[in-house]
């Protein structure tokens, strides 16, 4: 899923690493409740299968007309998918620029919406480790960049059903309250308000922004990127930030 040039941990020292993880989540009582923090979309869910089901829809919408770019959408695959939507018709060979805003339009309305939400699916090893965490004590923070608006009913109803924590005390979800908001100026805004909610010891995104934010607002946590995809032009990690693949424990 990935292309960047962020070394990932290798397999044993990622499987290390999250095990500390899950050992500094239990609640001692005379210490400030841990808190995990997630990113959500391309952290602990793989969003391609929500695009790919969107190409596929718009593929039956232009069939009649466009049969040629309709086959090409219809029969697109995860792996053929870029962080950005152009980049991903690029691609495919579909240079059509009237087309491309037509789908890009089509696109945004679904994939930024609740129904399509359901076709998300779990990274390697995400529920376990999510719920290894909140077992061994932690408060579990959804920290993501979708919306409360458009997204807040499809992003509870995901969570409860690829397994994670969820609707049970000591576990949040907290979202932007606007779609227009960038997501960087958001976390950067509300990151420091996760102070009320216990001690953040561990936080985990797909953006390295992110991942440098969390990290300066959190500098005693153990914040790791998860290298999926993430915007193009990302800065450099911060030192002391560790790049995963996964969630997947080898010594499991």
């Amino acid at each position: 899923m990935s292309s960047s040039s962020y070394l990932c941990l290798d397999p044993k020292t990622q499987s290390a690493f999250l095990r500390s993880i899950v050992e500094r989540c239990a609640h001692r009582p005379d210490e400030p409740t841990p808190v995990a923090v997630f990113d959500l979309d391309g952290t602990l869910m793989d969003n391609r299968p929500r695009t790919c089901v969107i190409l596929n829809e718009f593929a039956e919408q232009i069939r009649s007309r466009e049969p040629d770019i309709a086959a090409k959408l219809a029969s697109v695959k995860m792996n053929d998918l870029a962080y950005l939507l152009s980049e991903s018709l690029d691609r495919l060979g579909i240079a059509r620029t009237d087309l491309a805003g037509e789908l890009t339009v089509y696109w945004r309305n679904r994939f930024f919406a609740d129904e399509h939400l359901k076709y998300d699916v779990a990274l390697a090893g995400a529920v376990s480790f999510v719920r290894a965490c909140y077992e061994a004590g932690a408060v579990i923070v959804y920290f993501t960049g979708r919306d409360l608006p458009l997204m807040g009913i499809g992003t509870f109803r995901s969570l409860r059903d690829l397994g994670f924590p969820i609707g049970v005390p000591g576990t949040e979800v907290v979202l932007k309250p606007d779609a227009n908001m960038p997501d960087e100026a958001f976390k950067r805004l509300d990151a420091p308000k996760l102070t009320r909610v216990g001690r953040v010891i561990a936080a985990f995104d797909n953006e390295p922004g992110n991942c440098n934010i969390l990290k300066t607002i959190f500098p005693e946590s153990a914040t790791a990127l998860v290298d999926t995809q993430h915007l193009p032009g990302a800065p450099p990690l911060l030192e002391g930030i560790p790049t995963l693949r996964d969630f997947h424990d080898e010594l499991s």
